[in-house]
Formats: structure tokens, sequence, C-alpha cells
């Protein structure tokens, strides 16, 4: 049986919701799944980083400094701030430390404009933004 490192108490719904709120993103929140929550995270992050590659590419340095701002504000506030230490495990302190790095990789990349940085951000995320959609598609509707 799959251990979700991610907390389950009751009420929990709502507080990923208000996660998702905080790191600016409204669509779909009030009637999402926890576990879709968590997918939308994952889609906004790839989003805030192709943003933030164009605007960067195109030296729009505002826009690239927002977009990215709003990438480490998911992985911080959305996704690392989601886990449950205790009850996760290895599993939820190993992300813990993952997003920790994903975060500085993010300023990073906004301190230096550093493409390699945003790539290496997304290369990270890929397999577990996969590996959720394909959890997300066994449970039940």
């Amino acid at each position: 049986m799959f251990s979700s490192p991610f907390q389950a108490a009751p009420g929990r719904s709502n507080q990923f919701a208000n996660l998702y709120r905080q790191v600016g993103i409204e669509t779909g929140v009030s009637t999402a799944s926890p576990h879709r929550l968590v997918q939308m995270l994952f889609d906004g992050l790839g989003e805030q980083i192709a943003q933030a590659r164009a605007a960067l590419i195109d030296g729009r340095v505002e826009a690239k400094g927002s977009h990215i701002g709003r990438a480490a504000r998911i992985v911080e506030e959305g996704l690392r701030a989601g886990l449950d230490l205790k009850a996760g495990g290895e599993l939820a302190a190993n992300l813990h430390a993952l997003y920790g790095y994903l975060g500085l990789r993010l300023t990073q990349a906004n301190l230096y404009n550093d493409p390699a940085a945003l790539d290496e951000v997304e290369r990270l995320v890929a397999p577990l933004r996969d590996a959720w959609a394909s959890i997300g598609e066994r449970l039940p509707s």
C-alpha cells in the first residue's frame, strides 16, 4: 500500500487548499482533492519555470524574478510545507531536503541569471511529478 509523505489528517484538504492559495494559484482549488492539489502545485511549478526561462532569455529581469519567486513559493509554501515529516518517514525527509535544494537552485538561477539551474530544477521535479500523476490514475474517483 502506498504511504503518502503528506499529512492526511481530517481537514487536511483545507490545509492543502490554503497552501495552494498562498502561492497565488486559484483555479479549481475549492473542489480539488488533496492529491489533485499537489498535482496542481507540480504543474504550476513547471509553468513558472518555463515563464522564468522565457523572461531570462528575453532579458526581462523583473518578470524573471517574479516567475522564479512564484516557483520558489510553490516549492517552499506548497510542496515542502505540505510534508508530514513525522508520519512520512524517510520519504518525507528526503523530499524535504530535495525541496530545500530546489529552493536554493531557484535562488541561484535568479541571482546569476542561470538557465542551467532552472533546467536542473525541472529535471529533478519531473520524476516526482510523473510518479504523482501515475498514483492519481490509480486512485478511486
